[in-house]
């Protein structure tokens, strides 16, 4: 082989030798061959010959060679070995420590990737507690030691958003680099200034999605959008004000008046008064909900859309209706006071609350300040907890979600819980994620129909008992679908696709359950009666009228009974769940907690929670929201006003009081908008 590449030296067990003066090698003894491609006296001009002679040698190697050379001083030295070898390598090893890896590709540096994420943690460790070898970087060893002007990839995703926006404008670039690395920047640069237009450079680029807030996910997506520089594209949001303080908002209009200005339709489902006044063109769907809606009520521009007669979010627009009722303010009580002190969760910088019970509270500041830390983070576990010695007067959570126990941030002390009963958070997470589950089987008034069909004349001959109308289960469901009104059909790698059961129509029962009638109406009538045709259906039953009532007071009259639960909104179900909670008895020493719960409200249902509200503190409650609905924040009792920005910028009470008073705060951008 050494011949055929044109050679005539080599070095066997180190000895330089010709190819037709090699003797011959003992068999059964190991022996180094080496071929020699070139020897070089090194005088001027010599470059281009060294350069060709080590590629040589690299290809038929390849990708290894070694060099030896020797220096005038030690060549004047008569006696010893003074030759010096180093070895080069083109391949991703290092010859003298003899570790190697595969080559680098973009795989190499994603921990979601077998070839780039760490072996221990199999790249799913968020901290260095979780995994000490990768210490939380999720990446290997291999990907951690490659480094940009110093820093490796886990270090510069670690930094905000805002600090990676400015480290790569400064990042220094050679000549000979530009090529490579110029347009690959410039990419960077586009997407991470557009993060930043759209309020989210305090995140950082590490952060786990499943950590974000609907505001900032939203947000995200909206930059990747608007960063791909499409023209021609029909975007379709739904309410991507949900979660954003007034200012975030701003910036989101901002943001989505330049992907229209691009060449692109933005078609935006939304409630935000801001968001329809910036609008080019309205149209308002009504003149209520469900069955009363479905139509289009005006059409045009926010001009002449606030100009039609019988529109209600017309009449909002004009003022002609307010969802801010005129009232004097609860004041608080110097001794009812709910203390937590020194929490510190993410962001939180030692934060002391004061929050004043029997009041209507609000948490506000803009996204990424802190609010969910401090309350559903730090607050409420800590406040179950502390009232955990009475496990039945503590309902954290609705039973389709997560019953591990929530563990509280980190706070020094908490005071004042001894003069609370129960807590109650009430979340829009569903109610339930199959068809099985109903709001009328949530609240419970569907125990109460079930067994007004029991007391029927036909039942009772058959010998039914209210099992017998349950469709989750006894003899009175459907067979085939076994009570969900739907077949599941799996779909593989694509979700589960539910169609009408064949045998019931969708109703959910057998024949003989629906010959069963009572007014004139079967089981399956009912559950696809609407909340108000139910009320004025059993206006003569106390206990259905009061938990059907209570779905109407927040706004739910137009759900059907028997609507599935997979199919209603995170507002829908919050809703369901406030329902649920009003139509329980309560001591009048309750604490409720909502986050956002004006999300996918109109002005109209915006105004009746408030009044629901307003309900349960008149009673002796206390209501904390977290919320950023200017109407919703104006008719608190009490603000608590978290920033002044977001990240590392927040975390911290700028003002707390009353609206009057946070709007007196300059550091507070929430009382600048107030």
């Amino acid at each position: 082989a050494i011949r055929k590449a044109g050679l005539v030296r080599a070095r066997v067990d180190g000895e330089l030798l010709e190819l037709d003066s090699i003797p011959d090698l003992a068999i059964r003894k190991n022996h180094t061959i080496e071929a020699v491609v070139d020897k070089i006296v090194i005088r001027a001009n010599a470059e281009t010959r060294i350069a060709e002679s080590l590629r040589l040698a690299l290809r038929l190697a390849d990708g290894l060679a070694s060099v030896s050379y020797l220096t005038p001083e030690l060549a004047d030295q008569a006696k010893g070995n003074l030759w010096t070898e180093e070895f080069f390598s083109t391949l991703y090893a290092c010859p003298d420590c003899g570790v190697s890896f595969e080559e680098i590709e973009p795989r190499t540096f994603s921990f979601n990737s077998p070839y780039g994420a760490c072996p221990a943690c199999e790249g799913q460790a968020t901290d260095s507690s979780t995994c000490t070898q990768c210490g939380g970087a999720r990446l290997r060893p291999e990907a951690l030691s490659v480094r940009l002007a110093g820093k490796n990839i886990y270090e510069i995703c670690s930094q905000s958003i805002q600090a990676s926006l400015e480290w790569f404008e400064a990042l220094p670039v050679s000549s000979d680099q530009q090529p490579i690395a110029k347009p690959i920047i410039i990419e960077m640069l586009h997407r991470l200034r557009f993060l930043v237009k759209v309020g989210v450079g305090y995140l950082s680029l590490s952060r786990g999605a499943d950590s974000l807030s609907g505001g900032e996910l939203q947000r995200v997506r909206l930059a990747t959008c608007i960063g791909s520089g499409l023209v021609g594209v029909c975007y379709i949001l739904d309410e991507p004000s949900i979660g954003l303080h007034q200012r975030d908002n701003d910036r989101l209009i901002a943001s989505l008046r330049d992907l229209q200005q691009q060449g692109n339709t933005v078609i935006v489902v939304e409630h935000d008064e801001a968001m329809m006044r910036h609008a080019d063109r309205l149209v308002d769907i009504g003149p209520g909900a469900g069955n009363q809606g479905g139509q289009i009520v005006a059409e045009g521009t926010p001009t002449e859309v606030e100009q039609h007669p019988t529109s209600l979010t017309a009449a909002y627009l004009r003022g002609d209706r307010q969802v801010v009722q005129a009232g004097p303010r609860r004041a608080p009580q110097k001794k009812q006071i709910l203390k937590l002190q020194g929490a510190s969760l993410h962001n939180l910088k030692d934060v002391s609350l004061e929050i004043p019970l029997g009041l209507l509270v609000g948490i506000t500041g803009v996204s990424g300040s802190g609010k969910s830390s401090l309350i559903g983070q730090t607050l409420v576990p800590a406040l179950a907890r502390a009232l955990g010695q009475d496990p039945s007067n503590v309902r954290l959570r609705s039973p389709v979600e997560d019953k591990q126990a929530r563990t509280a941030g980190p706070y020094r002390s908490l005071a004042g819980h001894k003069l609370v009963d129960k807590l109650i958070e009430i979340t829009q997470t569903p109610i339930g994620r199959t068809p099985r589950s109903t709001p009328a089987t949530y609240c419970g008034v569907f125990d109460l129909i079930r067994v007004v069909w029991a007391s029927s004349r036909t039942a009772k001959q058959r010998g039914y008992s209210s099992s017998r109308f349950s469709f989750n289960a006894g003899a009175g469901r459907c067979v085939q679908c076994q009570g969900q009104g739907q077949e599941k059909i799996e779909m593989n790698f694509l979700p589960d696709l539910f169609v009408t059961c064949s045998v019931c129509n969708g109703s959910r029962y057998n024949r003989q359950t629906l010959q069963v009638r009572y007014r004139d109406k079967s089981i399956a009538d009912i559950l696809e009666m609407s909340v108000s045709e139910a009320l004025e259906f059993f206006e003569n039953f106390s206990k259905i009228q009061r938990l059907l009532s209570s779905l109407e007071q927040v706004g739910l009259g137009y759900l059907c009974l028997g609507q599935s639960s997979n199919t209603l909104s995170g507002g829908e179900a919050q809703r369901i769940k406030l329902a649920t909670e009003l139509a329980r008895p309560e001591t009048g020493r309750t604490i409720y907690f909502l986050d956002e719960p004006t999300t996918g409200l109109h002005f109209e249902d915006v105004r009746r929670l408030i009044g629901v509200l307003n309900g349960l503190a008149d009673r002796g409650n206390t209501v904390i929201v977290i919320e950023h609905n200017l109407d919703v924040v104006r008719s608190c009792d009490w603000l608590v006003d978290l920033g002044p920005g977001g990240g590392a910028a927040g975390g911290e009470i700028v003002a707390c009081g009353t609206p009057e008073q946070v709007a007196c705060e300059p550091a507070s951008l929430t009382g600048q908008y107030l």
